[in-house]
Parts: C-alpha cells; sequence; structure tokens
C-alpha cells in the first residue's frame, strides 16, 4: 500500500511540471485534490473490501471525509431467520459507543450552569453518600478514574488515582443527567438526537422504530439469536447510559461531524472532551488516552474513537480530525466461542488501513 501512494504523488508531481502557459488558468490545487482522493476512494475500496471477503464480514461499513463519501458496504443479513439483508437503513445496537452521548448530555448541563465536573456525585446521588464513595466527582466518572467498579463493591483504587472502566460509572452519570434535568434519561436521549438530526437513532428502552439488527452468537453458517433485544440493554448488567444507543452509519456520520465541528457543545467544552486525562489499556486496540467517554490516539495519525461491545454486537466508531475522517464499523454478529479478539479482528483490520492511509497524508 505504501508503494502504491509514493508511485502515485511521484506520477502526480512528474505530470504537474513544466505546464504550458495556456493550461496555467486552470485550478491546478482543485485537480489534485480531485486526484487524490479519487485515489483515496479506491485504495480504501481494495483494502475494505478484503477484510469482508477474509473474514465473512456481516454488517456495515461507512468511510467518510466531511460530507463526501468515500466508501460504503452492507453484507449480510440483519435477521437470520426472514434472510433480511443489512441495508443503509438498518439500525444496529452501538453498545459503549453511547458513552460519548452520555458524556455530551452531562456537559451540555455544565454549560446550562446546572452542575460542574468537579462536582461530587454524591451531590445529586443518594446512592453516593457512602463514605467510600463520597468523594467520586463526575470527572471521575467520565474518565473511568473514579476507581468505580460495580456499584455497590468496594473501589478497586483511591478516586482519581488510576484507570477501570465501569459502566456502573456511566449509568451513575445518567442518573445525574434526569436530576438535573428534570427528565428520564431516554427523554433526554431523543431530545439530543433530534437536537442533531439524528432521525433513526433511540434506545434500547425507547425504540419503537423498524429494521433494527437482530443480535447474535455464532457466524454466518450457524447463529442463535440473542433475545430480548433491544429492550435489554436497558437492563442492570448494561444500563442505557452506558451501553444502550441504537443508531445507524449515517446518523454516526452526522454525530460526528457535529461534534466534532463544535455544533453541539461549545469549542471549551469540546477541548475538554476531547483533552487526555487518563490512559487506558484497551483489550483489543492496545494502549489508549481517554478522555470524557472518548478514546484517542495523539501520534500521527491524531484519532478519536471509541469501540462497543453488548453480546451480539462488536462496533467502532472513528474520527480524523485532521481530515474529518469519519469510519463507522457496525455489526450484528459475533462468534464468542472464539472470543471478543476474533469478533474485533474485522474492525481492527479496517481501521489499521485507514489508520495507515491517514499517516501518509499527514505526513504529505
Amino acid at each position: 500500500m505504501k508503494n502504491l501512494l509514493i508511485i502515485f504523488f511521484f506520477t502526480f508531481l512528474v505530470c504537474s511540471c513544466d505546464k504550458p502557459n495556456n493550461f496555467q488558468k486552470i485550478d491546478q490545487k482543485a485537480i489534485a485534490d480531485s486526484a487524490v482522493l479519487d485515489f483515496k476512494k479506491k485504495l480504501i475500496a481494495s483494502q475494505i473490501d478484503s477484510v469482508f471477503n477474509q473474514y465473512q464480514f456481516n454488517g456495515s461499513v461507512g468511510i467518510f471525509k466531511d460530507s463526501i463519501e468515500l466508501y460504503r458496504k452492507n453484507n449480510g443479513f440483519s435477521d437470520f431467520e426472514n434472510q433480511t439483508k443489512i441495508d443503509k437503513s438498518t439500525v444496529f445496537s452501538i453498545a459503549s459507543i453511547s458513552k460519548q452521548f452520555t458524556a455530551v448530555l452531562i456537559l451540555l448541563e455544565v454549560e446550562n450552569g446546572k452542575l460542574n465536573l468537579e462536582d461530587k456525585a454524591s451531590k445529586y446521588i443518594k446512592e453516593f453518600q457512602k463514605k467510600e464513595y463520597e468523594d467520586i466527582t463526575i470527572h471521575q466518572l467520565l474518565n473511568h478514574s473514579s476507581g468505580l467498579n460495580n456499584f455497590g463493591e468496594k473501589l478497586m483504587f483511591k478516586s482519581g488515582s488510576g484507570f477501570n472502566y465501569s459502566n456502573d460509572g456511566f449509568n451513575a452519570l445518567g442518573k445525574i443527567v434526569e436530576v438535573v434535568s428534570g427528565k428520564s434519561f431516554d427523554e433526554n436521549m431523543l431530545d439530543l438526537f433530534k437536537k442533531v438530526g439524528m432521525k433513526n437513532s433511540s434506545t434500547g428502552t425507547a425504540f419503537q422504530g423498524q429494521n433494527f439488527a437482530e443480535t447474535y452468537v455464532g457466524n454466518s453458517k450457524s447463529q442463535k439469536v440473542v433475545d430480548g433485544m433491544p429492550k435489554r440493554l436497558g437492563k442492570k448488567e448494561i444500563g442505557i447510559p452506558a451501553g444502550g444507543v441504537l443508531s445507524t452509519i449515517d446518523d454516526l456520520h452526522i454525530w460526528n461531524n457535529a461534534l466534532y465541528g463544535g455544533k453541539i457543545i461549545n469549542p471549551e467544552t469540546l477541548k475538554k472532551f476531547m483533552a487526555k486525562s487518563t490512559e487506558r489499556q484497551h483489550p483489543v486496540f492496545g494502549t489508549m488516552g481517554y478522555g470524557l467517554g472518548i478514546m484517542m490516539n495523539d501520534n500521527i495519525p491524531v484519532t478519536y474513537f471509541h469501540s462497543g461491545y453488548v453480546k451480539g454486537a462488536p462496533s467502532l466508531n472513528i474520527y480524523y480530525p485532521e481530515t474529518k475522517t469519519s469510519v463507522i464499523i457496525l455489526s450484528n454478529i459475533a462468534d464468542e466461542e472464539k472470543g471478543k479478539n476474533a469478533a474485533f479482528r474485522p474492525h481492527q483490520k479496517i481501521k489499521e488501513a485507514v489508520d495507515f492511509i491517514e499517516s501518509v497524508n499527514q505526513q504529505n
């Protein structure tokens, strides 16, 4: 792949030299940008198509540069029993990608003056008014540095001194949103979707739409449906604020552009959301920074992303701020016998391919 890029750029440079005077008025930059974009589309397609073929990927992938679609492919079934094919209207469970939505709801309440990131959670939730939990702050819940694992258990470390990924921490944030807003968490989330223009997104407990991708454990040849979806996302072991959002490729593209474009929270708040405040050892993607409900790599290529997994639904949403590029990978089946690493192998391969293309772009 690197050799292809080098050949392309060398060819372009050679062809750009010594142009006759009557061609000088042509917008050479526009031609160059168009050529590079077309080449990028072809390069991405060759790489991602091979991932679909190698892993028989059942799901949907969308790659966009700002408003331009670079790549889109849907493959397999949203409902294996009825052989319903996945298409652009398919609604997936996005699992822990949901956490960035919960974080934004908290940050909007900060902008409204109803709370502060350094407020103690015990100010809003009586369950946190026990001695061990009383000093946990909202900020520590957002970046998983609270020491909380499962609610009611002993803290894993002194609040603020480490990292432990906690769904219960984000479900506590959902309760705080309810307390300060006076509305249910579902209402808050649906209002946010409406504000952003995400017409096909919902929560597992509020969903009344169509085109939901049933989730499965197994593979394309042999699978078993996960019962109770999507309502089960609201149960204690998951929780809507931690992992209960349902969305589509197009809606997540809208979200990325609006969020990182400063159209949802103001620029100063966005900086806090994106700022690395702790570090995570991800079981699939390795070492990375963690902000407020978002993961990041601050090396080239700079990326903001979050993975998600609930039973049968591995997902990944990536944003490259330097080129305003979104990569969204959603699926509704996982072979749990092979482990979580295997379930995320296609996601990993796609991320690696786009990371490389983006890194070459950022170095030129």
